[in-house]
């Protein structure tokens, strides 16, 4: 699933394009892509059309556009979601679930071969929309506070990963940079929360922006085709990854290789040597 450099690189590549365009016309090809608008593909298609696209932003793993009637089309990438840009007149992607097109002829397509991700519209609160009120701040925002964040992590028995992966504690963060961050700090992903001291709880949190920060100026991490920004581009942090999906491989700190278990059902990378 894209996570938070992801998301923002597609963000920036969808504001840059339609900020101050005019939506002439939206097409929605499986309602799946509109499952949370309760009232159907045509009433989301009519609702949008003619409105101004004023802004965006972002928390966590969900991106939205903010419109000019005080609304925000949210959407959510889910494990293969793509936004294009696309100005000239290529032929439907096969996977094309939705598409909005702007009076001056571009058009945003939404392209989902595994159809998880979604649009939808909601009210803004204080400029978040109010479908993200469950979603906690990500470690880029001034509402988020890392030593709040640390003493709630101290009073968790859950593991460090899973914790980390809690999108109502800290969003933003999936698979890759959880494992990253925690070699970055040589803590193991089973550690409870609880048996951490505020100074390695605040640590931890520093690795995560730290390594959110280096993904996102290389446009993100890139395994197949499923991730691309908004032009269709490749993002390049695979390259720099520690442990994340290099099971077996040296450590780049020790040359202890690298081993992968199972937390909470989810894969976890790590080195055994460096992370005890």
């Amino acid at each position: 699933m894209p996570e938070l450099p992801e998301v923002e690189t597609v963000r920036r590549g969808v504001d840059e394009a339609f900020r101050g365009g005019r939506i002439s016309a939206v097409e929605v090809y499986n309602p799946r892509t509109v499952r949370r608008h309760a009232t159907g593909i045509a009433d989301f298609q009519l609702s949008l059309t003619g409105l101004q696209v004023t802004g965006s932003g972002r928390r966590g793993k969900f991106m939205w556009l903010t419109l000019d009637d005080g609304r925000a089309l949210v959407c959510h990438l889910g494990m293969s979601g793509q936004l294009h840009v696309v100005t000239d007149g290529r032929a439907a992607h096969k996977h094309l679930r939705g598409r909005i097109g702007f009076a001056d002829a571009r058009e945003l397509w939404f392209i989902d071969q595994r159809t998880f991700g979604y649009w939808d519209l909601a009210e803004l609160d204080n400029s978040v929309p109010k479908t993200m009120a469950h979603i906690a701040p990500d470690v880029f925002e001034a509402a988020f506070d890392a030593n709040a964040a640390a003493e709630r992590l101290l009073r968790r028995q859950i593991e460090v990963k899973k914790a980390l992966l809690d999108q109502t504690w800290i969003s933003g963060v999936g698979n890759i940079y959880a494992d990253e961050a925690l070699w970055r700090a040589r803590l193991r992903g089973r550690r409870s929360g609880a048996s951490l001291s505020k100074r390695k709880a605040l640590e931890l949190l520093g690795h995560v922006k730290d390594v959110l920060t280096e993904s996102l100026a290389v446009g993100g991490t890139s395994f197949d085709e499923l991730y691309v920004d908004a032009r269709g581009e490749a993002g390049y942090f695979a390259r720099e990854l520690a442990v994340y999906g290099r099971a077996g491989q040296p450590c780049k700190r020790c040359d202890t290789p690298i081993k992968r278990e199972v937390i909470g059902d989810r894969s976890a990378h790590y080195c055994p040597k460096c992370q005890r």
